[in-house]
């Protein structure tokens, strides 16, 4: 899954790809580089982001999904958590929808998911990105992702969405702290007992983060190797050519795994 942010302050690409022309040379990029799916997002969620109404949020999304439709191979994920946001973002051409609160701050997206029967993707967060400094610790962060994500999966399901839709991503970074992350990352197996497709997002967090670019991207290649390994299905990325590359080797040695939950023959 590539990733292309449409907004002026995200962490990692803010402002380069608010223009709908650009945006659409950076999804054409990415989908020869070997992305299968393109995420769409045009709100922060960075630690400290305050959120921004609907309408701003439209504002930068809409033009670059009309700019998009039609034109390319892959499907395009819309990641937000709301459902006015979602509703619009589906009638304009996406096919799937991202929310990175996973159902805790606005309910009824999943609601609108089901009447669309579009894929939604549930990502596992702790508070809201201007409170994650506040965190107090938790234990057993792997064991608590799994039983919440299981729960809002079900959630999901009684909204009407078929189990054959949704995707479960155990939010790294999303207010856990960098020990808390490594552990996600190395109990990852935990999720599959929810028996749901698994994404992960690691690439370019702040626990990776290394002195120079080049440094984060070769931290973020070993988190993706770490993360197809633990049973990951999907991961979402920025610089899809190279963690394509390392995606590949990994899903190599994941084809000759003893390990019946690693096996994808």
């Amino acid at each position: 899954m590539g990733v292309i942010n449409v907004t002026p302050d995200s962490f990692s690409d803010g402002g380069r790809y608010l223009d709908p022309d650009r945006a659409f040379a950076r999804a054409v990029e990415l989908e020869e580089a070997g992305a299968d799916i393109l995420d769409i997002g045009a709100e922060s969620t960075r630690p400290g982001a305050t959120p921004i109404q609907a309408a701003e949020e439209l504002r930068r999304l809409i033009p670059v999904l009309k700019r998009l439709r039609d034109k390319l191979r892959v499907p395009v994920s819309v990641d937000t958590y709301k459902a006015e946001v979602a509703e619009r973002a589906l009638r304009h051409g996406a096919e799937i929808i991202n929310d990175p609160s996973g159902l805790t701050i606005d309910p009824h997206l999943a609601k609108v998911a089901a009447q669309h029967d579009a894929g939604l993707i549930l990502n596992h967060m702790r508070g809201r990105p201007e409170t994650w400094a506040r965190l107090g610790p938790l234990q057993d962060v792997a064991g608590t992702v799994a039983r919440e994500l299981e729960a809002t999966a079900q959630r999901a399901r009684l909204a009407g969405n078929d189990r054959t839709r949704l995707m479960v991503d155990p939010g790294l970074g999303f207010g856990k702290r960098k020990e808390q992350n490594s552990e996600i990352l190395a109990r990852l197996r935990l999720l599959a007992r929810l028996d749901l497709p698994i994404l992960v997002g690691a690439s370019r967090k702040s626990f990776l983060a290394r002195e120079t670019e080049e440094l984060t991207r070769y931290a973020t290649a070993a988190a993706v190797t770490a993360a197809i390994l633990g049973g990951a299905h999907v991961v979402r990325v920025h610089d899809v050519a190279e963690m394509a590359a390392a995606a590949k080797v990994a899903d190599e040695i994941v084809t000759q795994s003893e390990d019946p939950i690693n096996r994808r023959d």
